[in-house]
């Protein structure tokens, strides 16, 4: 039956010949005899009713027919190992207790713990937010398996580490006066975008003054939105009906970034290596530049 050619044992064999360009090369590769993967081509061949590879005085090469196998064999196993992968992610379970900071909870990060419990059910979550060095004092507590946070508030290496580029904003239909002092919006100490902000604009000379201090993010970009200031946001929060990028202090600097680490117990269950991640993706796509 044609459908016995499809035995993933068969379809290995016929990739990796493709791929050394010999029988005996991918033998070697793989530590049998030469005879018995000739053998499987042959078995192949004959399920299929069709020569898959030719001779050439190098070796061998696929034919039109045997091109268009390996690209479909390749695809067939690659969705194969998917497969698994998802079934073997349903059966995980256990606790995950994940820590994030206040500034990267509203962002794609939560999408990506929906996307865990939805693939994994049995997964618990306890899920916990907060500012930076508090979150860090949970994590010296052993109060947290996973923990995203900036970098420098915390006392330990992370397992992933990413610069998350900070834009200036105002409201899309704000003008700033260079005459007058930059009304500035902050988030509430202890934090690093607005120590940031602050040394930023110090340094350019620039005068400045607080209008609103928050500790939440959805304050932030909603003073933004309603134009009481500036503020410093990560292109994930930025919202491009309601706000503008504007050049500031950064103009003639490097582009202002934080580094954030995403921080994991050494000892990790299957559940909390899933956490990692898929919270490891998301992170990423966050760290996007938009110019």
């Amino acid at each position: 039956m044609i459908s016995d050619a499809f035995e993933p044992y068969l379809l290995r064999t016929f990739i990796s010949v493709c791929q050394h360009g010999s029988l005996s090369g991918a033998a070697q590769q793989a530590g049998r005899a030469q005879s018995a993967l000739s053998a499987q081509i042959r078995r192949l061949e004959e399920l299929l009713g069709q020569r898959l590879l030719r001779r050439t005085g190098r070796g061998v090469v696929p034919t039109t027919e045997g091109e268009l196998l390996l690209t479909y064999a390749t695809r067939i196993l690659a969705l194969g190992e998917t497969v698994a992968a998802r079934l073997k992610e349903r059966t995980v379970m256990g606790n995950v207790r994940v820590g994030l900071s206040e500034d990267v909870a509203v962002s794609a990060l939560p999408a990506a713990l929906g996307r865990l419990r939805r693939a994994c059910p049995h997964v618990h979550l306890e899920v916990v937010v907060d500012h930076g060095d508090a979150l860090a004092d949970r994590w010296n507590d052993g109060e947290l398996d996973v923990a995203i946070g900036v970098s420098s508030s915390f006392n330990a290496d992370p397992v992933h580490a990413w610069n998350v580029e900070l834009y200036w904003v105002c409201a899309i239909d704000e003008e700033i006066d260079a005459a007058l002092p930059l009304d500035v919006i902050v988030y509430a100490e202890p934090c690093a975008w607005r120590r940031l902000m602050f040394d930023a604009l110090l340094n350019a000379g620039r005068d400045f003054r607080v209008t609103v201090t928050s500790p939440n993010i959805g304050v932030i970009t909603a003073a933004v939105e309603g134009g009481l200031g500036v503020a410093l946001l990560p292109a994930e929060n930025i919202r491009p009906e309601t706000m503008r990028i504007i050049s500031l202090a950064e103009s003639d600097g490097p582009i202002l970034s934080v580094n954030y680490g995403l921080y994991a117990v050494p000892r990790q269950s299957d559940s909390i290596r899933a956490a990692v991640e898929l919270l490891t993706e998301s992170f990423h796509a966050m760290t996007q530049p938009l110019r």
